[in-house]
Protein backbone atom coordinates (compact mmCIF):
# COMPACT_ATOMS: atom_id res chain seq x y z
CA UNK A 1 0.00 0.00 0.00
CA UNK A 2 1.43 3.36 -0.96
CA UNK A 3 -1.12 5.73 0.56
CA UNK A 4 -4.24 5.64 2.68
CA UNK A 5 -6.78 8.38 3.18
CA UNK A 6 -9.23 8.49 6.06
CA UNK A 7 -12.32 10.60 5.61
CA UNK A 8 -14.53 12.24 8.21
CA UNK A 9 -17.31 9.86 7.19
CA UNK A 10 -15.33 6.84 8.44
CA UNK A 11 -14.46 5.73 4.95
CA UNK A 12 -10.84 4.89 4.18
CA UNK A 13 -9.39 4.76 0.68
CA UNK A 14 -6.15 2.89 -0.03
CA UNK A 15 -4.00 3.26 -3.12
CA UNK A 16 -2.16 0.02 -3.91
CA UNK A 17 0.79 -0.26 -6.26
CA UNK A 18 -0.03 -3.76 -7.51
CA UNK A 19 -3.09 -5.77 -8.46
CA UNK A 20 -1.95 -8.93 -6.68
CA UNK A 21 -4.07 -8.31 -3.61
CA UNK A 22 -7.43 -9.30 -2.20
CA UNK A 23 -8.90 -5.83 -2.79
CA UNK A 24 -8.20 -5.96 -6.53
CA UNK A 25 -9.61 -9.50 -6.74
CA UNK A 26 -12.74 -8.43 -4.87
CA UNK A 27 -13.31 -5.43 -7.15
CA UNK A 28 -12.86 -7.58 -10.28
CA UNK A 29 -15.19 -10.28 -8.98
CA UNK A 30 -17.82 -7.75 -7.91
CA UNK A 31 -17.77 -5.99 -11.28
CA UNK A 32 -18.01 -9.36 -13.07
CA UNK A 33 -21.15 -10.11 -11.02
CA UNK A 34 -22.70 -6.75 -11.93
CA UNK A 35 -21.88 -7.22 -15.62
CA UNK A 36 -23.39 -10.71 -15.58
CA UNK A 37 -26.57 -9.38 -13.97
CA UNK A 38 -26.85 -6.47 -16.43
CA UNK A 39 -25.74 -8.10 -19.71
CA UNK A 40 -25.91 -11.86 -19.28
CA UNK A 41 -23.10 -14.40 -19.56
CA UNK A 42 -20.11 -13.42 -21.70
CA UNK A 43 -19.85 -16.86 -23.28
CA UNK A 44 -16.08 -16.32 -23.39
CA UNK A 45 -14.19 -18.76 -25.59
CA UNK A 46 -10.43 -18.32 -26.14
CA UNK A 47 -9.04 -18.27 -29.66
CA UNK A 48 -5.45 -19.10 -30.54
CA UNK A 49 -4.19 -19.77 -34.06
CA UNK A 50 -0.53 -20.70 -34.52
CA UNK A 51 1.52 -20.98 -37.73
CA UNK A 52 4.61 -23.20 -37.66
CA UNK A 53 7.53 -23.80 -39.97
CA UNK A 54 8.52 -27.23 -38.75
CA UNK A 55 8.73 -26.91 -34.97
CA UNK A 56 9.24 -23.15 -35.02
CA UNK A 57 6.32 -20.79 -34.43
CA UNK A 58 6.45 -18.10 -37.14
CA UNK A 59 3.15 -16.37 -36.51
CA UNK A 60 -0.03 -16.44 -34.56
CA UNK A 61 -3.22 -14.80 -33.46
CA UNK A 62 -4.69 -14.72 -29.95
CA UNK A 63 -8.05 -13.47 -28.90
CA UNK A 64 -11.44 -14.58 -27.71
CA UNK A 65 -15.08 -14.51 -28.60
CA UNK A 66 -17.64 -13.12 -26.17
CA UNK A 67 -21.16 -11.73 -26.40
CA UNK A 68 -21.23 -12.64 -30.10
CA UNK A 69 -18.06 -10.75 -31.09
CA UNK A 70 -14.50 -11.88 -31.74
CA UNK A 71 -11.71 -9.80 -30.21
CA UNK A 72 -8.24 -10.03 -31.75
CA UNK A 73 -5.83 -9.36 -28.90
CA UNK A 74 -2.55 -10.25 -30.65
CA UNK A 75 -1.57 -10.83 -34.27
CA UNK A 76 2.13 -11.43 -34.84
CA UNK A 77 4.20 -12.66 -37.78
CA UNK A 78 7.96 -13.29 -37.58
CA UNK A 79 9.94 -10.71 -39.58
CA UNK A 80 11.16 -13.35 -42.06
CA UNK A 81 7.57 -14.36 -42.84
CA UNK A 82 6.10 -10.89 -43.30
CA UNK A 83 4.88 -9.84 -46.75
CA UNK A 84 4.21 -13.49 -47.69
CA UNK A 85 0.47 -13.51 -46.88
CA UNK A 86 0.74 -15.22 -43.51
CA UNK A 87 -0.94 -12.36 -41.63
CA UNK A 88 -3.85 -12.45 -44.10
CA UNK A 89 -4.12 -16.22 -43.66
CA UNK A 90 -4.20 -15.93 -39.88
CA UNK A 91 -6.81 -13.17 -40.06
CA UNK A 92 -8.92 -15.17 -42.53
CA UNK A 93 -8.84 -18.15 -40.17
CA UNK A 94 -9.91 -15.93 -37.27
CA UNK A 95 -12.80 -14.67 -39.38
CA UNK A 96 -13.80 -18.24 -40.27
CA UNK A 97 -13.70 -19.21 -36.59
CA UNK A 98 -15.77 -16.14 -35.68
CA UNK A 99 -18.40 -17.16 -38.24
CA UNK A 100 -18.44 -20.72 -36.89
CA UNK A 101 -18.98 -19.28 -33.41
CA UNK A 102 -21.89 -17.19 -34.67
CA UNK A 103 -20.14 -13.86 -34.11
CA UNK A 104 -21.54 -10.64 -35.55
CA UNK A 105 -18.03 -9.38 -36.25
CA UNK A 106 -14.44 -8.94 -35.17
CA UNK A 107 -12.69 -6.04 -33.46
CA UNK A 108 -9.08 -5.10 -32.79
CA UNK A 109 -6.94 -2.21 -31.61
CA UNK A 110 -3.36 -1.35 -32.56
CA UNK A 111 -0.67 1.28 -32.07
CA UNK A 112 0.90 0.55 -35.46
CA UNK A 113 -0.28 2.60 -38.45
CA UNK A 114 0.96 -0.09 -40.88
CA UNK A 115 -1.25 -2.57 -39.01
CA UNK A 116 -4.20 -0.19 -39.41
CA UNK A 117 -3.68 -0.26 -43.18
CA UNK A 118 -3.38 -4.08 -43.07
CA UNK A 119 -6.70 -4.41 -41.23
CA UNK A 120 -8.43 -1.89 -43.51
CA UNK A 121 -7.32 -3.92 -46.56
CA UNK A 122 -8.96 -6.91 -44.89
CA UNK A 123 -12.28 -5.05 -44.64
CA UNK A 124 -12.00 -3.53 -41.17
CA UNK A 125 -13.14 0.06 -40.54
CA UNK A 126 -11.77 2.54 -38.02
CA UNK A 127 -14.20 3.46 -35.27
CA UNK A 128 -12.02 5.20 -32.71
CA UNK A 129 -8.62 6.65 -32.05
CA UNK A 130 -6.71 7.94 -29.02
CA UNK A 131 -3.95 10.38 -29.96
CA UNK A 132 -0.77 10.33 -27.89
CA UNK A 133 -1.27 6.73 -26.75
CA UNK A 134 1.53 5.72 -26.56
CA UNK A 135 3.28 9.10 -26.57
CA UNK A 136 4.01 10.24 -30.12
CA UNK A 137 1.63 7.65 -31.59
CA UNK A 138 -2.05 6.75 -31.57
CA UNK A 139 -4.15 3.75 -30.58
CA UNK A 140 -6.65 2.94 -33.32
CA UNK A 141 -9.74 0.76 -32.91
CA UNK A 142 -11.14 -1.18 -35.87
CA UNK A 143 -14.18 -3.34 -36.50
CA UNK A 144 -15.36 -5.71 -39.20
CA UNK A 145 -18.98 -6.82 -39.28
CA UNK A 146 -19.67 -10.27 -40.67
CA UNK A 147 -22.55 -11.05 -43.00
CA UNK A 148 -25.27 -13.12 -41.38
Amino acid sequence: MTKAFDGQDGLSISILSDTDNSGAAYVASSLAGDVLADFGPRGETPLSIVARDGNMIVGGLNGSSHWGWCYIRHLWVDADWRRHGLGRRLLAEAEAQAKMRGCAGLYVDTFNEAAVVFYERAGFERFGRIEGFPPGHARTFLVKRLNS
